[in-house]
């Protein structure tokens, strides 16, 4: 067994995970150039949000505010991915915020050269886990982008929220 640290390892695990998926992205954009690199992003995401929701709906209960509920989830994701996010409290239970100080993903969108891939990807992530959250509850829960680190505002603000 291996004398580093687990936590040492789960951070390494972290970063080869992270680097697959700019590897895949560039593997495929060479198998397949006529793709547009925009889509092959837009996709791998929404598949990835399709593999988040189930998640996400085990540890909703339909009987309590949806927006904060979905909010923790996704800042717990955040934060399991290295990234420095928290919920911030909405005007009431209709609403509520996840605020991103510093990710991963963007410095490596960054490093990469394809930073205007970086906020889409995850639009695509929340897109597809929010729909798959409406429809296995039946509810109507929404959500925005207000604030970008792509978009040079210094953080990501996203609000999550019904009406």
């Amino acid at each position: 067994m291996s004398d580093i640290p687990m936590e040492k390892r789960f951070k390494m695990l972290v970063q080869i995970c992270r680097a697959c998926h700019f590897e895949m992205r560039q593997a495929a954009l060479e198998l397949c150039p006529e793709m547009d690199p925009m889509e092959f992003v837009k996709r791998y995401w929404t598949i990835v949000g399709h593999d988040t929701s189930p998640g996400y709906i085990k540890n909703i209960d339909p009987s309590k505010p949806l927006p904060k509920q979905l909010a923790n989830n996704f800042a717990f994701s955040a934060q399991v991915m290295g990234e420095t996010s928290y919920v911030v409290e909405g005007k009431d239970d209709s609403e509520a915020f996840v605020k991103t100080d510093a990710c991963p993903y963007y410095d490596w969108h960054k490093r990469y050269n394809v930073l205007e891939e970086d906020q889409p990807g995850c639009d695509a992530w929340i897109d597809a886990f929010v729909d798959d959250i409406n429809k296995a509850l039946g509810t109507n829960l929404k959500w925005e982008t207000l604030k970008s680190l792509p978009a040079g505002d210094g953080q990501c603000l996203r609000r999550f929220y019904v009406e």
